[in-house]
């Protein structure tokens, strides 16, 4: 039997963001899911605040996820949805009173999308403001994008000083250049949680069931096990961080 994990990471919801296109795509999509044995799914579509406002987005993401919803009523065995958002970080986001309504439903975690150049330490206290402002406790979105293109392999030390959850992509572990790093992450703890980060059926499609097969593999499913007991603390609001 295949040991279960949830996607915390995916652009699976229809027509909202650089994801789906539509509604037959993102049926395609979660039918993957299934077949790799996923039975949850957190859907974070983008959320960019110089462009977009809370109200505006939660009433599209609505929209979306309720044609989703009605079309998987006629399908069994598709995996349960929970709804969230990949938020752009942004200067003062711990002072941002709209972050609270994009945290990931049935949690007090919110997804942070940090930027692609240097992390500098007014940012890096921002985000850990996070925490001690809001209540909430923020998730590193695809923590492997920023190590290698911006050459900062101190990342993992950095955030592990730090209250966040840090989340990585399945394609870390599914790339053989980049799969040693990743390995050695996560049998440290500095990888805490996995997602798929897919965006459609050809070029970014689901492969989270691909990674936690290799990841037993090569390193055993204790560590599975580890993320599956975060997964459970954070949908029971027992995050200790």
């Amino acid at each position: 039997m295949r040991m279960r994990v949830v996607d915390f990471h995916t652009h699976i919801l229809p027509g909202i963001d650089d994801g789906s296109k539509d509604l037959q795509q993102s049926l395609e999509m979660l039918r993957a899911q299934a077949g790799q044995g996923i039975d949850h799914v957190v859907c974070t579509p983008h959320f960019y605040p110089s462009s977009d406002n809370p109200q505006r987005f939660l009433a599209r993401r609505e929209k979306a996820y309720s044609q989703l919803a009605a079309e998987l009523e006629k399908h069994q065995g598709m995996p349960a949805l929970s709804l969230g958002a990949e938020v752009l970080y942004f200067k003062g986001i711990s002072e941002w009173d709209g972050l609270k309504d994009l945290k990931i439903q049935g949690t007090d975690c919110v997804m942070i999308e940090m930027p692609m150049s240097e992390w500098s330490e007014r940012m890096l206290d921002d985000v850990a403001a996070i925490k001690r402002r809001q209540k909430l406790t923020p998730i590193i979105a695809h923590v492997d994008r920023y190590i290698t293109p911006l050459r900062t392999y101190g990342i993992p030390e950095t955030l592990a000083d730090m209250p966040v959850i840090v989340q990585a992509n399945s394609s870390f572990f599914l790339n053989r250049f980049s799969a040693p790093l990743a390995f050695k992450m996560l049998k440290k703890g500095q990888i805490q949680l996995l997602g798929s980060d897919c965006h459609n059926m050809t070029s970014r499609k689901p492969d989270l069931g691909q990674a936690r097969d290799i990841i037993i593999k090569k390193v055993g499913d204790e560590a599975i096990k580890n993320v599956n007991e975060l997964e459970k603390n954070i949908f029971s609001g027992m995050i200790l961080i």
